[in-house]
């Protein structure tokens, strides 16, 4: 049985860490494919021969660097070298060998670079050791994984939101609106999100859709009721019976599935504008402006000025820098050379308390989160010296719950309350490239607490009760305790 794609990540980020850095082909070349092959559990010595002897067309002698027969082909070169030059030498030594044993990949590589090129697709796929483990799934058939095909996905930018709102618009008009369609809506895109950052498999939720849903759309509701209901169901407690491919989603929680909601409907229409939104690259999306971004997809008259009303990243960081991050980074400098003195600014991070009592949908803070976790990494690089870690989460103290805020609209107050689990997903990632752990936070444990009501009514410390808040954030309040 192959390993199981988390600990294929959790070995590919540890891979990406203690081979950065590496230059020389004659000395690191062996070791570092066989550590390579490693990250999949397969043994080098069991599939593949180094220095593979080969005639040339010019009938000279020709070494192949790696051959493991009829799977892939690899030539490394030193840091810097030419991997285009590489990359025609190798076709050349595949065009020497017997049918059998021609292989259905090439790899070059130069320690940094990676570049994989599929014989049968005649597609090449290039990326940096330090984003090995966002590409590992390319490798599937290493572990004996099936191959998938993945269709070209567009950065989610302005058009992702066009693309929510036209399901939106298509489930409103058959009735289904209000506040089940708002939750609806934050579920699949917190789906989306989820396929394109390792939270679920590549393209997990697209293939759920086109293979196990009827392409008049007429099934896809009850479909995505019992994904919802998955997603909200500890593994152990799940049915014995799942269907398999429901059954590998992970458990969530946070409460987000929790609500019982109306079974929705769909038509063939409908089920293609969700796939269209499948179809794009949800990782590429800017905490800065995704709250509202999907805010104005709620409103047509909105939507065609999108993005014209969110407080921009660059004039976040005008405001939050002055009222706590500089004061923070200040310190940090004057604790470098402490370990003692690290350590209680790290712990006294890890208890400020942020409110934004008009958080719309969260913007400020996630971008306040955000850079506290920066902050947090580089204390980490210090306290750990360089060292590969099994369990960096072991090491992370700030989480999502010490920040809160009160919102007027439902909607933006559901956005936000995501957000800041996608903004924490996007930090812990970090981490763990940097750490050499792969590391996610699931099932979801903790959350910002964002309250749906009006902060001119409500008690604002009754949110955090006897405590007291360090930091209030946002464009008409802005005060530090």
């Amino acid at each position: 049985m192959p390993l199981s794609w988390n600990e294929i990540k959790t070995r590919a980020t540890a891979f990406s860490k203690e081979w950065q850095n590496t230059q020389r082909e004659e000395a690191d070349a062996k070791p570092f494919l066989d550590a390579f092959f490693n990250v999949f559990d397969i043994s080098r010595r069991k599939v593949g021969t180094f220095e593979h002897k080969v005639k040339k067309l010019n009938n000279a002698d020709g070494y192949i660097d790696l051959l493991w027969k009829g799977v892939i082909l690899v030539e490394m070169k030193s840091l810097g070298k030419d991997l285009n030059k590489a990359f025609t030498q190798a076709k050349e030594y595949a065009q020497t060998l017997p049918a059998h044993e021609l292989p259905k990949y090439i790899l070059v590589c130069d320690f940094n670079i990676f570049k994989l090129y599929d014989t049968e697709e005649q597609s090449t796929h290039e990326f940096l050791l330090q984003d090995f483990v966002k590409h590992v799934g390319l490798f599937g058939f290493i572990s004996g994984y099936q191959k998938k095909t993945y269709k070209e996905q567009d950065t989610a930018n302005i058009d992702a939101a066009m693309r929510m709102g036209k399901l939106h618009d298509s489930l409103e008009e058959i009735g289904y609106s209000g506040h089940v369609l708002e939750i609806y809506l934050v579920r699949i895109l917190f789906c989306l999100f989820a396929e394109d950052t390792t939270i679920f498999e590549k393209q997990q939720l697209q293939d759920y859709i086109e293979q196990r849903t009827a392409i008049d759309g007429s099934d896809l509701a009850a479909k995505l009721q019992e994904l919802f209901q998955v997603l909200n169901t500890p593994v152990d407690k799940r049915y014995k019976n799942l269907d398999e491919q429901l059954a590998e989603f992970p458990y969530v929680n946070g409460r987000l599935f929790e609500e019982p909601l109306p079974t929705a409907s769909f038509d063939s229409k409908m089920r293609q504008a969700l796939l269209n939104c499948c179809y794009m690259d949800w990782s590429k999306i800017s905490p800065a402006i995704f709250g509202s971004m999907f805010q104005s997809v709620m409103n047509p008259k909105e939507r065609r000025n999108l993005g014209a009303h969110y407080t921009s990243e660059k004039n976040i960081l005008k405001l939050i820098k002055p009222l706590f991050l500089d004061e923070l980074w200040a310190e940090f400098e004057k604790a470098k050379s402490s370990t003692n003195n690290l350590r209680k600014l790290h712990e006294r991070m890890s208890k400020l308390r942020f409110l934004d009592p008009a958080c719309g949908c969260g913007n400020f803070l996630i971008i306040a989160y955000r850079e506290l976790r920066l902050l947090e990494i580089e204390i980490l690089k210090l306290q750990l010296k360089g060292q590969t870690v099994t369990d960096i989460g072991s090491y992370i103290l700030l989480d999502v719950d010490k920040f809160y805020g009160i919102e007027y609209e439902e909607f933006p107050a559901q956005i936000a309350q995501v957000a800041m689990w996608l903004a924490d997903h996007q930090m812990n990632m970090l981490a763990g490239q940097t750490f050499g752990d792969y590391y996610v936070r699931l099932p979801l444990r903790k959350s910002a607490t964002i309250v749906h009501g009006n902060a001119l009514r409500i008690d604002w410390q009754s949110l955090i009760e006897p405590q007291l808040f360090d930091i209030w954030v946002g464009k008409k309040t802005t005060q530090a305790a």
